[in-house]
């Protein structure tokens, strides 16, 4: 029941991350919105939806924990590059280089914490990063030098905050406050942005929508299935949804899948999947051996 569970949390979550980008590429890439306003719609969004359900879930609350300041300057900081970055990026090639930032973000957490990488996870991150390499070279198709940074900061900043997520005992709530406490950081975005401001009601409805169901509720989602997953795992899964990004930006956005991206795709996620899956070839020859 438990696996049922997770596999079900698990990809709804997934869906839910694509959505985010085919919602945020159509509303910027249509000049809809801009990317401050859509950041701050999105958070406030997500923030009132999450405390109305906490109105409907009152069961343990005193118990209940509150996320933390550090998760909620990452759940910022990757939604306002998320929407930066797609200014200038497809639907496919954005969900691209923001899951690889974050599956080499928590590898990279893994080194550090004392965890030791064999030779076959480092030619794994090696083949990730020519693929990085060939998806940035100068072509027609090449995604911008901004859009890229910025997706990858969205990237280590989602990272940071999936690594976080897997201490959570109470999703729901870590989620609600975390939403709750990015108003900080909304007030003065949009101090700093309101000349630049333009809304329309198109542009206003796909921000609420990513914000309230997508990533309120999307997120909240995600913590759930994180407490089934380990490390590895919500590395590996993540790996599919550049994949769906770049079907919802074919059907809904009138994008093309490029052969570079096809190309691209296949050594930057082929690469991780054989780090996150390296140390068990390890264990199973280990095991093999001993035998």
């Amino acid at each position: 029941m438990k696996l049922f569970k997770t596999i079900f949390f698990t990809v709804l979550a997934l869906i839910a991350f694509a959505a985010n980008s085919v919602l945020c590429r159509s509303a910027l890439g249509e000049n809809l919105i801009d990317p401050a306003s859509f950041t701050s719609i999105r958070l406030l969004s997500g923030g009132v939806m999450l405390m109305v359900i906490l109105q409907f879930n009152r069961k343990n609350k005193s118990s209940a924990t509150k996320g933390s300041w550090l998760a909620s300057i990452m759940l910022f900081l990757y939604a306002a590059a998320f929407s930066f970055a797609y200014i200038t990026l497809d639907t496919g090639t954005g969900a691209l280089i923001l899951f690889a930032a974050v599956q080499i973000t928590m590898i990279l957490v893994s080194i550090v914490s004392g965890n030791k990488l064999h030779a076959t996870e480092w030619i794994g991150l090696t083949i990730a990063f020519l693929g990085f390499v060939y998806l940035i070279l100068p072509g027609i198709t090449t995604p911008s030098a901004a859009g890229f940074s910025l997706m990858t900061i969205a990237g280590i900043a989602w990272g940071f905050y999936t690594i976080k997520g897997q201490a959570s005992k109470n999703p729901l709530f870590d989620t609600a406050y975390n939403f709750s406490r990015s108003i900080l950081f909304i007030l003065i975005l949009m101090i700093i942005t309101f000349q630049f401001s333009h809304i329309s009601s198109k542009g206003i409805l796909l921000a609420m929508i990513s914000g309230g169901i997508t990533s309120g509720i999307g997120y909240t989602i995600w913590y759930v299935a994180l407490g089934g997953l380990s490390i590895t795992q919500a590395a590996v899964v993540q790996l599919s949804v550049p994949v769906i990004a770049a079907l919802g930006g074919v059907v809904f956005v009138s994008e093309q899948i490029t052969l570079r991206y096809i190309l691209a795709s296949l050594l930057i996620l082929g690469g991780i999947l054989i780090v996150v899956l390296g140390k068990y070839y390890y264990l199973f020859l280990k095991d093999n051996v001993k035998s």
